[in-house]
């Protein structure tokens, strides 16, 4: 039997530490593997990325001024308004029910199932790795909708630095796909040029200035390469 980390465990893992949700002993335990282990790391960002994008579409509501002062009066020892403790429970139990069902529903239809996903069944693939592994983005292109996916599992640019994609066929001159996305994944729509021509060329990915290379040209150090193959 293999004692190698499983990947859905882990992946599992990382949400709950993400959410607070360990026990000491294992939170510590967790948080010792973040600072060994690149691929972990790569998950728990990835949880924390869309926790946060659960709540950008949240307005806040600023409650109404007597609560405040009701709270304030009984801090201060004034006798409790009637019903202002039941009415501060329903606003905490329904904040609970809230957040449970929230948490129901990434765990119950998987995180990762919400976004772009890489394809199911890609035509081509290809790993664009450095050679001490330190950036590791995997790539699929999906020939139906003509879109190159990226996951970037390992690796992020360096701050004022954008991760830029090429396209290298033969002897021919790289060309310049996109940049890579903050975020784990990246979808780049392709034209019709490109996708005859993706069969045995190579993707690479540089060290760029923010935004970009400003010459149409790679600038920076090559920071990863891997080859295109059938998958």
């Amino acid at each position: 039997m293999s004692d190698a980390p499983d990947h859905n465990d882990d992946r599992a893992l990382a949400g709950e530490y993400a959410l607070g949700l360990l026990p000491d002993a294992e939170r510590d335990a967790f948080e010792a593997r973040l600072a060994a282990e690149p691929k972990l790391r790569a998950l728990y960002r990835l949880w924390s990325e869309d926790f946060a994008r659960l709540a950008e579409d949240i307005t806040p509501i600023t409650p109404p001024a007597e609560v405040f002062e009701k709270i304030e009066a009984r801090i201060h020892g004034a006798p409790d308004t009637p019903g202002l403790l039941s009415m501060l429970r329903v606003w905490f139990l329904s904040g609970v029910a809230v957040a449970g069902l929230a948490l129901v529903l990434v765990f119950g239809t998987d995180m990762f199932q919400r976004g772009p996903q890489m394809p199911a069944s890609p035509a081509y693939v290809a790993e664009i790795a450095a050679q001490d592994r330190s950036l590791v983005v995997q790539a699929a292109y999906d020939a139906q909708s003509g879109h190159l996916h990226f996951q970037r599992e390992v690796g992020e640019a360096h701050s004022g630095r954008s991760l830029e994609l090429w396209l290298i066929v033969g002897e021919n001159a790289p060309v310049s796909l996109g940049i890579l996305s903050g975020g784990g994944h990246t979808v780049l729509a392709l034209d019709d040029a490109h996708r005859a021509v993706l069969e045995g060329a190579v993707l690479a990915i540089t060290d760029e200035p923010e935004g970009g290379s400003p010459s149409g040209a790679p600038t920076g150090a090559v920071l990863g390469v891997g080859a295109i193959s059938n998958s």
